[in-house]
């Protein structure tokens, strides 16, 4: 199966509402498409793997029972290839699958950081424009702040990746800086509220 980033979006646009959540995938499809781009990868398999990880998240949300094995079975049934399957399957740490491919690494070094630099840049004016590894590194190290967002793993798959720290956050803060209006991340109003 031909994989195409537009046919991804439309089934995930099926499957989930919440505009926060298409907000994120997003901002994950900018990372992986950045990555996809540098090391020659297929950037149309690299934005739908993206895009696709979070499929069930809105539907199915209990990690025990749901997310992501509901949107494994779907995108199975519907014939995606099996290296963006066992990328979504090894995102969720849970599941004990190995991330053995690039691209499986990648999507899991990008995922909670992407989100947690989305969150760096909705507390700023600015917004994502002119945000720093160091400034992301500093809000890392506040528990409280965007608590959700799983920290070790964060390292984590930088590590996995086998890339520098602050450049693997400079690199997903560029290439969400470059969307940052399709991402509600850009500077905002004057006197709007954050």
């Amino acid at each position: 199966m031909d994989v195409s980033r537009d046919e991804a979006w439309a089934l995930f646009c099926e499957w989930t509402q919440s505009d926060s959540l298409r907000k994120h995938v997003l901002g994950v499809e900018a990372a992986m498409v950045a990555y996809a781009r540098e090391w020659g990868e297929d950037e149309e398999l690299w934005a739908a793997t993206g895009i696709l990880h979070d499929l069930d998240y809105e539907r199915y949300p209990d990690l025990g029972t749901g997310h992501p094995r509901i949107a494994l079975e779907e995108l199975r049934k519907l014939g995606y290839p099996d290296e963006l399957i066992d990328a979504v399957a090894g995102h969720a740490t849970f599941l004990g699958v190995p991330r053995e491919t690039r691209m499986a690494k990648t999507l899991f070094a990008v995922d909670e950081l992407s989100g947690f630099i989305a969150a760096c840049a909705m507390v700023r004016p600015t917004g994502i424009v002119g945000l720093t590894p160091k400034s992301v590194k500093k809000k890392l190290k506040q528990p409280s702040f965007a608590a959700g967002v799983n920290r070790d793993e964060v390292r984590q798959g930088a590590e996995e990746l086998d890339v520098d720290f602050d450049e693997h956050i400079a690199k997903v803060i560029a290439a969400m800086e470059a969307r940052a209006d399709e991402l509600g991340l850009g500077p905002r109003e004057e006197g709007a509220a954050a």
